[in-house]
């Protein structure tokens, strides 16, 4: 689950050692990435000590830690986005949702595409149900 993979909570190890150095190789561009989000966030709050106080007391020690304090107070900010870009901006060929098993009902298998978010909402209308559709990312990994 992206979530997890960007919280630094992915339980999956990897089959062999090329899958390990694999997921060593994005903890460590995360790490980087997020690096850099700390740093642009302590410079944007050089002019309110008391927010870059706040900042700086809530992040310490984080980057010992992989930023995994700032990594989850991001995917909380933009989980919705990164939710609404995988399932609402994908090519047709990259589609996230597939088709599912025959439901009975003699219209064959069901599939959810095009509007990808409940009560009518359309892509282009932006109406404010932007929410991941479940919230199984807060579900530690070995419950699901």
């Amino acid at each position: 689950d992206i979530g997890d993979i960007i919280r630094g909570k992915d339980l999956f190890r990897g089959y062999d050692k090329k899958d390990r150095e694999q997921k060593q190789k994005i903890q460590d561009n995360l790490k980087a990435i997020f690096k850099e989000i700390y740093d642009n966030l302590m410079e944007n709050l050089k002019e309110d000590p008391t927010k870059k106080d706040g900042a700086q007391k809530r992040y310490n020690g984080d980057e010992d830690k992989n930023f995994f304090k700032l990594r989850e107070d991001w995917w909380t900010e933009n989980r919705a986005t990164v939710w609404k870009a995988i399932t609402c901006s994908a090519d047709h060929g990259n589609a996230y949702f597939r088709t599912t098993c025959d439901s009975g009902d003699g219209r064959g298998e069901a599939q959810a595409n095009k509007y990808c978010r409940c009560n009518g909402d359309q892509p282009n209308a932006d109406v404010p149900n932007i929410d991941p559709p479940t919230y199984f990312d807060y579900v530690p990994q070995y419950l699901r």
